[in-house]
């Protein structure tokens, strides 16, 4: 694959600017020509041209003063399109959807223009954030940029954010993340992906899919530029994270469930990675982790919690005659989510924090949890559009692993860990427990030179 110039992290883009050898307008117009030269129109629903250059305007004024507002002053930002921009409509991947033009923007949006970051649009989804392969047959699919002579998935429901990063196009995207939907493009593509953990990033002015398991996180092409942007959100001029060294960090992999079905090369560059790290003084376990096969269990008897509050949020556009134009299979999906009978959701509201507390004792903030971000690189799209048997065990396939951290209230960060004999990306999925994400980005950020080596 092949990375233009602005195929560069945040910090580059900062130095260049900070040094005079470039502008923030600069910058915005070289990404606004990447965005129209790009031979893919799936990537991006709306671009904000005007908008874009009045901000990256105000940008190069306070860089050329010395007074940035942080590090990603004059910085472009691609968002996930069900995050409200003030005056445009939010589609959330639908056909459909249209409650006319938003009157603000979406709080993550605020605090990031806040920053001084610079939306230049808004990418492509999986129809209402609703399935993990990145499939849209609205506003097409985008095309997987590592794809040989046939088209390959993005990967979803972030599909849109995981290519923009992936082609260079912008040096981060911000995405949604409710059973895989920010990691799962990540790895396909071969970006860092970073899912928060519950209230760490506001939602407001987002359209939601699960209002109890949604978190927002950022595609990024390291660790450290997802670090830069989580200090923004959090309203600080400068992160307050730092780089942990890997010796004496533990690790836990677990040996059941997320091995299943486990392709040759993702287990290989897994176990290369961890090999790499136990070198720099990482302390590996390996056990079963009973927890991952009781949420599995509880899924399989009782159905998925997300499917619940996908239908409940949905019930009256099911009901009239527009659900007709829907995505099919995101549909069926949504009406599945309507059997789900009171007294299954009763159970899994009950044994989620069960299932949660009984994690408690592994997360001390130098414990984290290891393996594949998804079992497999990313397939070929043509099978997965023609047949739905295929579509939805391909779906469920790779969400699996994704799925247990978003239940159990996890963050997460999956880090490109090599390719397999195609020359696709494989990812290595690092998580932590809930509110442990500064812990696990200090982690990561140490981390990720031996996983990428691997």
């Amino acid at each position: 694959m092949q990375v233009s110039k602005q195929g560069r992290s945040v910090l580059q883009m900062a130095a260049g600017m900070a040094s005079g050898a470039e502008t923030a307008s600069d910058i915005v117009e070289d990404t606004l020509a990447a965005i129209a030269a790009n031979k893919d129109p799936a990537i991006f629903t709306v671009v904000t041209s005007a908008r874009a250059r009045a901000e990256a305007s105000a940008a190069t004024l306070r860089i050329r003063e010395g007074k940035p507002l942080s590090l990603l002053d004059g910085i472009p930002v691609a968002w996930k399109d069900l995050y409200a921009f003030e005056g445009e409509t939010t589609r959330a991947g639908s056909a459909i959807l249209d409650d006319g033009p938003a009157q603000a923007d979406a709080e993550l949006v605020r605090r990031l223009g806040m920053a001084g970051a610079v939306a230049v649009g808004k990418v492509n989804m999986t129809e209402f954030a609703f399935s993990g392969l990145g499939l849209n047959p609205h506003h097409g699919t985008p095309r997987n940029p590592w794809s040989g002579d046939e088209a390959r998935i993005p990967g979803g429901s972030s599909s849109g954010s995981g290519v923009a990063v992936a082609c260079g196009i912008v040096p981060v995207s911000i995405g949604t993340d409710t059973s895989g939907s920010v990691r799962i493009p990540a790895a396909l593509n071969g970006v860092v992906g970073y899912k928060t953990s519950g209230e760490r990033w506001p939602l407001a002015g987002a359209f939601p899919l699960s209002r109890t398991l949604d978190t927002a996180g950022v595609l990024s092409h390291t660790v450290a530029d997802a670090v830069i942007v989580d200090a923004a959100v959090r309203q600080l001029a400068a992160p307050d994270l730092r780089r942990v060294a890997p010796k004496g960090v533990r690790v836990i992999v677990p040996e059941n469930v997320v091995w299943d079905d486990v392709a040759p090369a993702v287990g290989r560059n897994f176990e290369v990675a961890l090999a790499r790290l136990q070198e720099l003084g990482v302390v590996v376990e390996r056990r079963s982790l009973r927890v991952f096969d009781d949420v599995s269990s509880l899924g399989s008897r009782h159905g998925l919690l997300v499917s619940i509050e996908a239908f409940q949020l949905h019930r009256e556009r099911l009901a009239t005659s527009s659900a007709k134009q829907m995505d099919v299979r995101v549909r069926q999906r949504l009406q599945a989510g309507g059997k789900i009978d009171p007294m299954s959701e009763r159970a899994i509201r009950e044994a989620r924090p069960v299932l949660i507390g009984q994690m408690d004792t592994f997360f001390d903030g130098n414990t984290f949890i290891a393996f594949p971000t998804v079992s497999e690189t990313a397939p070929l799209l043509a099978p997965l559009e023609q047949d739905d048997e295929l579509f939805a065990k391909t779906n469920a396939r790779m969400l699996r692993n994704t799925m247990i951290g978003s239940f159990l209230g996890w963050c997460g960060v999956s880090i490109p860990n090599g390719v397999d004999e195609s020359g696709l990306p494989t990812a290595f999925l690092l998580s932590g427990g809930p509110g442990h994400d500064g812990a696990l980005l200090s982690a990561a950020m140490g981390m990720e030179p031996a996983i990428r080596t691997g």
